[in-house]
């Protein structure tokens, strides 16, 4: 430690507490020294520490700093005094390099004591010699031994040993001096961390100056960039959004830094945070007006809502909490108000709709049951005409355009990208409803497959994969991956997910021939099964139950596909093949090879066979044959 090594009483070569007339005659005896060219030593270069060049310049400033009682009391707190024969035995082994047996005599004084008047001087020599050795824990002793002397009563006795007796000092002021001096020290050695737990067994004023020296600077950070982001905000709305980022990105480490220090209850933390918060908050809402009103084709309501939802991290109090939380609904409603736009208006279309087509069978209820030549027989209804002035009942070309217009493909993307599940149901059913019904449903077809195109927004990705095979009772059939085992085909998905999200998962099972494999009572339209899921941080396998049926394989031979869908985005695809036992399919095919040749005798000519005896026969082999490839590809 510098302060020990470069101290201007070692250079000086006495000890702190000499007296002002030893002081004078130790420097007029090194000038002597100097002047002849002597070596000047003292027996105070103790040989534990380091070996000094002793020129004019060092002399000299070494007395000048020793010359004022401020800077004795200062320097004396790192080096040694001798104030009683104790100290003086420990000095003499310290002369002759024994430390060992100094720190063995200071600390029977000093070891879980308190500083009194007669072991004041030891807390401070031995306190020098801890601050000298590299071991975190011995500095750490060494600081507590200071601050204790510091802090007592009789550290104006230490004062009075090594100033003027005249001399006044406030000791909380000079534990403030000393602590600085420490940190001096200890900058770029050691963390903010280790060096405040060098400090941890002192007292509170010394943990409440430290948090202040180690805060100021952090504080000072925070304020001018709050005060600077302010500043460029209220001149330029439009890239607040980045004005905002930057903020954060910049007071991020200070801030952490501060709660490390001062805790999350502290009154000046709690306020930097918030008005970090409310900072964040207000570019949001400049942003997304500024925006909306610059009418930007970018998406401004995404970027206000990730500035809104930083500011909810970092606010503290209560109130400000709640002010975060009101912007990030009411960019919610923003953010979904044309999904519950376009929900509304299909919802209106399909209303009326079905109050026209209601009107017109009510009316033609009503000629059935009143019109002579109805009734007669004599006269029918034209069901075709009825159904055409249902579908023409409504104007949909009008219907066209509107959605053309509302459903543009940034539209499209938000609808997609809501978080309001059942909502998204909701258009997806109205929209496919519309597309079923329209008589001009080209259009809608392309908002529906440019809907259709749009990646969702998942909080998982599906690392690997693997197909199963269950019994009716979900339990996994062991046997190999033949016909013969086949029950219900699933799949297991392995997935890394990082959020909680609610998800509905298609599959839809592709047979060989390209067909959908599905059921026309449970599947859903154009899939096989559908199932909800919710996914969490801790989800790591979905398993997607199995589809076939208990007593035989349903699966066709050949390359089948599962393939998952999440709002009718294809998110992942799985083929498995399906194929009987070897044995079995040698069977089945010698059976095929049998009934093929006597297909060739039957085709043969043979006398006395009537001509359509021979196709009957051919005919009925040709049907094993059609049977037995119908088995073979376990149609």
């Amino acid at each position: 430690m510098k302060s020990i090594l470069n101290n201007p009483y070692k250079i000086a070569g006495i000890l702190a507490n000499s007296s002002e007339k030893d002081i004078l005659k130790q420097k007029s005896k090194i000038k002597r020294f100097s002047e002849v060219g002597k070596e000047i030593t003292s027996e105070y270069d103790f040989s534990f520490l380091n070996a000094i060049q002793r020129t004019n310049s060092i002399i000299d400033k070494a007395f000048s700093d020793i010359e004022q009682n401020q800077s004795k009391v200062l320097h004396s707190l790192f080096w040694f005094t001798n104030l009683n024969t104790v100290d003086n035995t420990a000095i003499q082994h310290l002369i002759t390099g024994n430390k060992e047996k100094a720190i063995e005599i200071w600390d029977k004084l000093t070891d879980e004591k308190e500083v009194t008047s007669k072991n004041f001087s030891a807390f401070n020599n031995i306190g020098t010699l801890y601050l000298l050795e590299n071991s975190k824990e011995e500095i750490k002793q060494g600081i507590t031994a200071k601050i204790k002397l510091l802090a007592s009563d009789n550290f104006k006795d230490f004062v009075r040993t090594v100033a003027d007796e005249t001399f006044s000092i406030d000791k909380n002021k000079q534990i403030e001096i000393f602590i600085d001096e420490l940190l001096t020290q200890f900058k770029g050695k050691y963390s903010t961390a280790k060096t405040m737990q060098l400090f941890s067994n002192c007292d509170a004023i010394t943990q409440k100056y430290l948090s202040k020296k180690f805060t100021e600077e952090p504080i000072h950070k925070i304020e001018t960039q709050i005060e600077q982001c302010t500043k460029k905000r209220s001149k330029d709305k439009s890239n607040a959004y980045k004005f905002g980022t930057d903020l954060y990105s910049n007071t991020k480490i200070e801030l952490t830094f501060l709660k490390s220090i001062v805790g999350n209850t502290n009154l000046q933390y709690k306020m930097l945070a918030d008005n970090i918060a409310k900072e964040l908050q207000q570019c949001s809402i400049d942003y997304f007006n500024e925006s909306q009103e610059l009418e930007r084709s970018s998406d401004y309501l995404e970027e206000a809502m990730k500035l809104a939802k930083l500011a909810e991290s970092v606010a503290v109090n209560e109130a400000t909490k709640s002010k975060t939380k009101e912007n990030i609904s009411s960019l919610e409603e923003m953010k979904d108000k044309k999904l519950f736009e376009v929900t509304m208006f299909l919802k209106s279309v399909k209303e009326a709709y079905s109050e026209n087509e209601n009107e017109i069978r009510q009316e033609v209820k009503r000629m059935e049951q009143t019109d002579i030549l109805i009734k007669m027989g004599h006269k029918t209804i034209n069901w075709d005409a009825v159904n055409d002035n249902i579908k023409n009942s409504i104007n949909w070309q009008n219907v066209n355009e509107l959605l053309v217009e509302i459903l543009t493909d940034s539209n499209l993307k938000k609808i997609k990208e809501s978080e309001k599940q059942e909502a998204k149901k909701e258009f997806w059913e109205l929209i496919k409803w519309t597309e079923d019904n329209s008589l001009k449903s080209s259009t809608i077809s392309r908002i529906v497959e440019k809907y259709k195109t749009i990646s969702p927004k998942l909080c998982f990705e599906i690392l690997s994969s693997a197909v199963t095979n269950t019994d009716s009772n979900s339990k996994a059939v062991e046997n190999p991956f033949f016909v013969e085992d086949i029950r219900y085909v699933g799949l297991k998905l392995n997935v890394n997910s990082t959020g909680t999200q609610k998800v509905t998962i298609y599959k839809k099972y592709l047979n060989p021939d390209g067909t959908i494999k599905r059921s026309a009572k449970d599947s859903p339209k154009n899939y096989s099964t559908s199932k909800d899921f919710t996914i969490t941080p801790m989800t790591k396998i979905i398993d997607l139950e199995g589809y076939g049926n208990a007593k035989e394989c349903t699966y066709m031979v050949g390359e089948h596909k599962i393939e998952i869908y999440i709002e009718h985005y294809k998110i992942f695809t799985k083929t498995f093949q399906v194929d009987w036992t070897p044995n079995k399919k040698a069977d089945l095919t010698k059976i095929i090879q049998l009934l093929e040749n006597e297909l060739r005798e039957v085709e043969k000519f043979q006398w006395f066979r009537a001509s359509e005896t021979k196709q009957n026969e051919v005919k009925a082999v040709q049907e094993k044959i059609k049977k037995a490839k119908q088995t073979l590809m376990n149609k």
